[in-house]
């Protein structure tokens, strides 16, 4: 008699799901991978500009993220990867300045001396720091003051706050600033050198193209244009789930990489508590604008912005650090804006997006033109990453569910670290572990990954 292996649903076809369906199929397991969008990846997902194919958000690679780089070896494609140093710039006070290194970031105007000697003991002393979860306990705002003064603060890391955050910033403990100077301090921890960033010609399009060739080899059934609106216990046993396209289907187990909010409207049979746990995570969404240009707008990757007339959060221009031949000679800039889920500018059309942000390029960069854009998109996602508020792992809701064979894991169970893809495919890694393992405890493990 043949033994019917566990049929496997996965809710959620970003890397986050296609890193489980990964590892899960590699187990043996039956696995089942729905994707609401008609193409895998989510926020990692690529578009079309003009004639560019290249990545809907921006999204680089450290030499430390050792996650992603050993999932890309798996992937047979990491040896194709490209190393680069980059430039940083600041606009300040109607002015742009290069903080590229030490030397520059000592001349930086906006900031004295003693302010820069306390900037960098706060970022040296973060560097240092292990028990992040005392942290939690802190308000990002008062722990950056008490070290590096109101002067830098206001200067310096609230420009760099509201860039990720927006004004959710004044909810967000000292966890969050702590995980970004983590990471970019990695490198220096491992032992490297110096940080490099990379990226994979082809951008994440390739990255996702082959990942799903490999998934389909390891026998994953992938299911495009399925999203997901009921999900609660068949009357047989298992697990139902219902999709807006009419399709139904039982599985054993059910994993959901959806947002809190969007698994909480769909899961049926959870518990008052983990619902309350669901919706006390908070998430900044964002309006991400992608421009094709005729020519560059500085050489700086990242352009951090003090000013708060300026309508976006800062300037990330791919072509820094991509050579330009992969766009078509071009320029690609990034205008992200980070907002709360229920900002107006939601509402606002492409054309009237298009119009403020090409307004305040042509005021920074005074050599630039509205006629020098030669393709213009909008991004928008409500939720986009879970603020780390006061006391957040403490509230976080298990992976495990109390309701039989229903698992939910998204974004928001990354603690301590940042939205990133070096730590959704860490998550991922540890996540399919404690989905393997038969001795499930309701609430277990908060996701101490």
């Amino acid at each position: 008699m043949s033994i019917v292996s566990e049929r496997w649903a996965i809710v959620g076809g970003g890397i986050l799901g296609m890193t489980l369906a990964h590892r899960l199929a590699q187990q043996g397991k039956q696995i089942t991978l729905f994707e609401a969008a008609h193409q895998l990846g989510g926020l990692a997902s690529a578009w079309t500009l003009g004639d560019v194919v290249w990545d809907r958000h921006y999204h680089v690679t450290l030499l430390s993220d050792f996650y992603t780089r050993s999932l890309l070896q798996e992937l047979g494609i990491e040896h194709d990867m490209q190393w680069v140093e980059t430039k940083t710039g600041v606009y300040a006070n109607g002015k742009l300045y290069s903080v590229s290194n030490a030397i520059e970031f000592l001349r930086f105007p906006p900031l004295g001396f003693i302010d820069k000697l306390r900037l960098a003991f706060t970022i040296i002393y973060g560097s240092k720091i292990k028990n992040w979860q005392h942290l939690e306990k802190i308000s990002v705002t008062d722990w950056l003051e008490s070290l590096s003064g109101k002067q830098t603060f206001q200067k310096f890391w609230l420009p760099l706050l509201r860039a990720k955050l927006g004004e959710n910033y004044k909810k967000a403990s000292a966890a969050f600033i702590w995980a970004t100077i983590a990471r970019l301090y990695a490198a220096r921890r491992t032992g490297l050198k110096k940080e490099m960033f990379g990226y994979l010609p082809g951008g994440y399009a390739r990255i996702l193209e082959r990942f799903e060739q490999v998934l389909t080899q390891e026998g994953v059934n992938i299911k495009l244009g399925h999203q997901a609106t009921q999900l609660r216990l068949a009357p047989d046993g298992g697990v139902m789930v219902k999709f807006a396209n009419q399709h139904q289907e039982v599985f054993d187990q059910v994993v959901l990489t959806t947002a809190a909010p969007i698994a909480d409207q769909i899961c049926e049979n959870l518990t008052q508590d983990e619902r309350n746990r669901l919706r006390l995570i908070e998430y900044q969404g964002i309006i991400c604008a992608s421009l094709l240009l005729k020519k560059p707008l500085s050489p700086y990757y990242v352009t951090n912005i003090t000013d708060t007339w300026v309508p976006f959060t800062g300037v990330i221009e791919m072509s820094a650090l991509v050579d330009t031949k992969h766009f078509g000679g071009h320029s690609l800039v990034y205008l992200p804006k980070y907002v709360t889920t229920d900002d107006p500018a939601f509402a606002l059309s492409d054309q009237e997006i298009e119009a403020n942000f090409i307004k305040a390029l042509e005021r920074m960069y005074p050599h630039f033109h509205s006629s020098d854009v030669l393709s213009f998109r909008v991004s928008r996602v409500k939720y986009v990453v879970a603020i780390s508020t006061l006391n957040y792992s403490l509230t976080l809701p298990p992976m495990h569910t109390s309701i039989p064979g229903v698992h939910i894991i998204n974004s928001a169970h990354i603690l301590n670290g940042t939205l990133n893809v070096n730590e959704t495919v860490q998550l991922a890694e540890n996540a399919a572990k404690l989905l393997l393992e038969k001795n499930w405890v309701s609430g277990l493990n908060r996701a101490k990954v």
